[in-house]
């Protein structure tokens, strides 16, 4: 089940009429998430995969998962707020198992994204798993 967060975000997509109002609240997402601190845009906690430049350093706090991230395209910035949305605060144990494609898909992001930019998406999602079951 998906955080109160990303059901705002999915209630939002709802009720916005075309994909291109879609488009800029996926960058208003992004520019509201706070930026990277310099010093840990380093290679270890760089996405391969991506078309454009990402980091992600996952938190766990009280068994909780929870990360930062950054990008330097503004619309792959709101895909990280977005993921943020979906994940954030989730049981540790919990995040290889949300079916994040599902959640997404309720946004229907996929149809609009170029394929680099799905790619860079599933790279995304697979990284915060990963390191989500490396912590569990």
């Amino acid at each position: 089940m998906a955080t109160e967060a990303f059901e705002e975000i999915a209630e939002t997509f709802a009720f916005l009429d075309d994909w291109e109002e879609r488009y800029r609240h996926v960058i208003e997402l992004g520019r509201e998430m706070p930026p990277l601190d310099d010093a840990l845009k380093v290679p270890a906690t760089k996405v391969k995969g991506c078309a454009s430049q990402v980091w992600l350093v996952p938190r766990i706090e009280a068994g909780r998962y929870d990360f930062a991230g950054e990008s330097d395209a503004m619309i792959v910035n709101g895909l990280i707020a977005i993921l943020h949305a979906l994940y954030a605060g989730v049981p540790v144990a919990e995040v290889p198992g949300l079916d994040a494609e599902g959640e997404l898909g309720r946004l229907g992001l996929q149809g609009h994204l170029s394929s680099q930019r799905s790619n860079g998406l599933r790279a995304m999602v697979e990284r915060i798993r990963r390191t989500a079951a490396e912590a569990a």
